[in-house]
């Protein structure tokens, strides 16, 4: 029998709140992933992470003899439910037994079923009498993966799946070390765990992860995530594994995650079979931020907000993950597994930020979520500053520059960018808005800005000089005082107050008689909680540190001025940027482009060669990257970069650096205005002034 999914324990040092896990009547010890139940107690396990979603499990994979299997001490009843998808719960199995450790009992599904393969699965179990304890249970399957390392599925025979794990770091060692540590005590008693192997791609070069049987450890140049993947992309590809799963550094799992994703890859039906993780928030442990998206203008968390802790939100959720996905669905990087065969584009040089929406749009793969699957982490509220937008509006521009099937005309692809930096104007947040429009500006140099910023340094440095007020620090008393008299105003009154006057930028004398209001960290990414307001003081979640913003008509009008000529120009060159990002994307995310920018070795060890476990656990080091595309690279080498000394005049057409050309015809000999945090000092002046 082959395990697909087992019941699990909360861990305290990843998730403690017990309804993610189980439901009960009486108080339940739980310890080394045992729970323990008082006579007459009940335990009911129709929650997120162990609830069976019948339906994903047998559309994805060609499962054979679905069974329960358990082990417990002491009498019990033992109840399986069947949630069909259409309301209600049907008992399906019914069984009252003495058990003890040493006979695991099993429960025929299959039988049960009688061909149904929709709806969920859950356990429960009732305590007759006695004091019962649930050793272990879990959900398994016929399907031989024996020792012939091969399945069959209908006359043809595959290979069990080797998964390659690729966790890239910067500067987070305890994190990663503590990680890897974890999955090789978890990787030694999987019963799979030989076709696994970890990567660690150390950007930071600080990591110090020992090279062992189950762990290779690479340094490599900080070109962020995106050239973090990439080497990990490559390192899979030259070791022969036939998946590869992108994991962040900052991201606390079960081990569980690891079972469930390779069990679903090894028996999908589909090769194009891809698994995408969810992202639970450290804030609210108990919410969904996000299972799965999908991009179309701006990203939509699926679920986002669901309260894993009501067992009907949870339902339908899972319910609904059966169901047709959007044409732009797309996996985050947090932990994305997918078959290495379906690749058809490596990531864009995005440094981090949007590489993993346009990795999955470019890419044929088959998305799928199960429950469970999920990393905890800080959400994006927590991360937002000037620098965090600045990434978010490149790369939503790029998205519908590049795929055809989010194109959009000039106006409704520049309606983004007006959108994101009016967003942050609302809120006073102009330096937020000075980035954005720096980004904007940069997405005009085409594609080969990226190649030349690769490693993002000098756009963080011009960001960190744009950043006075937006960053966090010690917060006096006097900030906290607050003065609220539009913000008491009934909600659509105040909504129609605040767009109707872009939150008093359009009112005399705003900042005299405005409010003066303390936002918690919830309220950071809205713009509603900041109408009203003309002092605005945001604190982190702790409240121990914060920032203060004052409105500023005349940076405002400023910004709007600065908007305005960059959006006169996009409509101008709109159409040769489209063209030459298309076929910039083509050059920049293939194998060839990402091994000359991390000048790393190209052998490769035989997957099927004897030692090739052992000598595949050499890394590589990589020397000093290559500065610039190979001569190869035509037509991004024709995309003029900008002045570093033409001043930003408000009134040059210029403004917004020069655009690349289109891809045919003699390229145009121009000077083109510099965008750098200099430049950009009228629009965003480090004082903030009322």
């Amino acid at each position: 029998m082959i395990t697909l999914q087992t019941i699990i324990a909360p861990e305290q040092a990843i998730c403690s709140e017990p309804d993610l896990y189980y439901r009960a009547t009486a108080p339940v010890r739980t310890a080394q992933g045992r729970f323990t139940l008082p006579a007459g107690g009940e335990i009911t396990f129709d929650t997120y992470f162990n609830l069976f979603n019948l339906g994903t499990w047998m559309r994805v994979c060609a499962l054979t003899g679905l069974c329960l299997e358990l082990t417990a001490t002491g009498r019990l009843e033992i109840r399986i439910h069947h949630l069909p998808g259409h309301g209600g719960k049907t008992l399906i199995y019914r069984h009252r037994q003495t058990l003890s450790r040493a006979t695991p009992y099993r429960v025929d599904l299959a039988a049960l079923l009688a061909g149904e393969e929709t709806g969920l699965l859950a356990l429960e179990i009732l305590a007759q009498g006695t004091e019962v304890t649930l050793q272990d249970a879990r959900f398994v399957c016929r399907n031989s993966l024996g020792s012939t390392l091969g399945k069959t599925v209908g006359k043809t025979v595959q290979k069990l799946p080797r998964l390659a794990i690729s966790i890239t770091t910067y500067q987070r060692e305890r994190k990663v070390r503590d990680t890897v540590a974890r999955l090789q005590r978890f990787l030694a008693g999987f019963a799979f765990g030989d076709q696994i192997h970890v990567q660690v791609i150390d950007n930071g070069h600080s990591a110090k992860i020992s090279n062992s049987r189950r762990v290779s450890s690479y340094s490599n140049p900080n070109f962020g995530g995106a050239g973090g993947f990439a080497r990990g992309l490559l390192e899979a590809q030259d070791r022969g594994f036939s998946h590869c799963l992108f994991m962040d550094d900052d991201a606390s799992f079960h081990m569980e995650n690891i079972r469930r994703t390779y069990m679903l890859l090894a028996l999908a039906r589909d090769p194009a079979t891809a698994l995408a993780g969810a992202m639970i928030s450290n804030r609210h442990k108990w919410e969904i931020w996000e299972n799965g998206a999908y991009f179309d203008g701006s990203c939509h968390p699926l679920f986002n907000g669901t309260d894993l802790r009501q067992p009907g939100a949870v339902q339908q959720m899972e319910l609904a993950s059966d169901q047709p996905r959007p044409a732009t669905y797309y996996g985050g990087w947090w932990f994305f597994a997918f078959p290495l065969a379906r690749l058809r584009h490596h990531p864009f040089p995005f440094f981090v930020r949007g590489d993993d929406i346009s990795f999955s749009l470019a890419n044929d793969f088959s998305i799928v979520t199960l429950n469970g699957v999920v990393s905890f982490q800080d959400d994006f509220v927590e991360k937002e500053s000037p620098q965090t937008l600045y990434l978010d509006l490149r790369n939503h521009l790029l998205h519908h520059l590049i795929f055809a099937r989010l194109e959009r005309s000039a106006l409704g692809t520049a309606r983004i960018a007006c959108r994101f930096m009016m967003r942050s104007m609302l809120r006073c947040k102009y330096e937020s808005a000075a980035a954005q429009l720096l980004a904007w500006r940069d997405v005009m140099q085409g594609p080969g800005f990226f190649d030349r910023n690769i490693d993002m340094q000098a756009r963080q440095r011009d960001i960190c000089t744009l950043i006075q007020a937006e960053r966090w620090q010690e917060i006096r008393p006097a900030d906290l005082v607050e003065r609220r008299r539009f913000s008491r105003l009934p909600r659509r009154l105040r909504h129609y107050l605040g767009l109707l006057s872009l939150n008093g930028h359009l009112l005399p004398f705003w900042n005299r008689f405005a409010d003066r209001m303390v936002l918690e960290i919830k309220d950071r990414g809205l713009v509603f909680p900041a109408f009203g307001g003309a002092r605005l003081t945001y604190l982190n979640s702790a409240r121990s540190r914060g920032y203060r913003l004052r409105h500023s008509k005349r940076r405002f009008f400023a910004l709007i001025w600065q908007m305005t000529l960059t959006l006169l120009r996009w409509q101008r060159q709109y159409g040769g940027l489209k063209q030459a990002y298309r076929r910039g994307y083509d050059e920049m995310t293939t194998r060839a482009y990402w091994e000359e920018k991390l000048q790393r070795s190209t052998t490769k060890v035989a997957p099927d060669a004897p030692d090739a476990r052992d000598r595949s656990l050499r890394p590589v080091h990589s020397p000093a990257p290559s500065p610039s595309l190979s001569p190869g690279f035509s037509l991004l080498s024709a995309t003029a970069p900008l002045s570093a000394t033409a001043p930003l005049s408000p009134g040059a057409s210029g403004a917004s650096g020069q655009a690349a050309e289109p891809p045919t015809g003699p390229r145009r000999e121009t000077t083109a205005a510099p965008t750098t945090a200099a430049t950009l000092a009228t629009a965003a002046p480090r004082r903030l002034s009322s």
